[in-house]
């Protein structure tokens, strides 16, 4: 039997051009690393020692935005979700808003409603499947007739929502009203405005609701939020901090209208914070707005741990 030569087929190695690693950019660089901190050092201290790598620098570089954002009299808005504030985090937005640091708050129809019953009782957020299961979700009276009463009071004298419940807080003189962004909003002259999905929030529900008066007092604050959009160009910082749909969707348009305008809003940070990667913040507050125009930052982490060490870290920087 005669036996087959086989014939192997191979690459010749030994040809392959290579070159000095010396030479080689490379992304991650020992001056980057973290830097282990002792016992009772300084905030500074540790924060220094933060890694210069991905969420890490993207981190500092929202931090040095904000910071310098400050110092140059430029725009920060802070936009949110009602997560925020039920996580506790409403007393460090409200000093960074005394502080001068926040120029304009946007949040959804349900900051309001979970802002509003702080300032009322001091607690809020209800247990949903319970109520859902009964039928008494959402059913709070004094909620809805003060909110409901409050935006159709505005109405009437031509304000947006932020403006008309902020003001009503401040009039009603509730004992917790020190915890609400909205008076706080009233109180250091910062716009707070409340963007509204008619549907989506507990007081359209109640027949105290007027329709008419809940559009046009959104409308009012969306025309409102376009305003401080503008303002964003040359060193300006726009954060959505817990928000996956409406304020994303709403700041697309917003700085749509401003650009279109004629307002020059480049060179300027956006950063989206929130416990998951979703698809509209990244898309509409990180990508979009900054494309060839400034820069934009995703940092994925809880809330109730982000909004303090983003707090702290801008407090020690100006």
């Amino acid at each position: 039997m005669t036996k087959t030569k086989r014939q192997n087929h191979h690459i010749d190695l030994n040809k392959i051009k290579t070159y000095s690693a010396k030479k080689r950019k490379s992304k991650v660089r020992q001056e980057d690393f973290a830097k282990p901190t002792s016992r009772g050092s300084s905030f500074s201290a540790f924060y220094s020692s933060l890694p210069g790598i991905l969420a890490g620098s993207d981190f500092k570089a929202v931090v040095k935005a904000i910071v310098s954002a400050k110092k140059k009299r430029k725009m920060v808005i802070f936009m949110m979700g009602a997560h925020v504030i039920k996580c506790g985090l409403s007393p460090l937005v409200i000093d960074l808003m005394k502080k001068g640091v926040i120029k304009a708050v946007a949040m959804t129809g349900a900051g309001l409603i979970h802002d509003t019953e702080l300032a009322m009782m001091g607690r809020t957020s209800e247990d949903v499947a319970e109520g859902v299961r009964d039928g008494s979700f959402g059913m709070a009276e004094e909620t809805a007739s003060f909110i409901n009463g409050s935006i159709d009071l505005g109405f009437r004298k031509g304000l947006g929502i932020g403006v008309a419940v902020g003001e009503c807080l401040i009039k009603e003189g509730f004992p917790h009203r020190d915890l609400s962004i909205l008076a706080a909003g009233i109180k250091y002259k910062v716009p707070v405005t409340i963007h509204v999905a008619i549907g989506s929030d507990i007081v359209h529900m109640h027949p105290s609701c007027n329709g008419e008066a809940l559009g046009e007092g959104s409308l009012i604050d969306f025309r409102n939020l376009i305003y401080s959009v503008s303002k964003l160009g040359n060193g300006g910082v726009a954060i959505n901090f817990g928000s996956a749909v409406l304020m994303p969707e709403v700041f697309l348009k917003a700085i749509t209208v401003a650009r279109n305008l004629g307002h020059k809003t480049k060179d300027l940070t956006t950063a989206n914070f929130d416990m998951l990667a979703q698809y509209r913040p990244h898309q509409n507050v990180v990508h979009r707005p900054t494309k060839g125009l400034g820069k934009g930052c995703n940092i994925i982490g809880r809330h109730e741990i982000m909004l303090p060490f983003l707090h702290r870290s801008v407090i020690e920087g100006i």
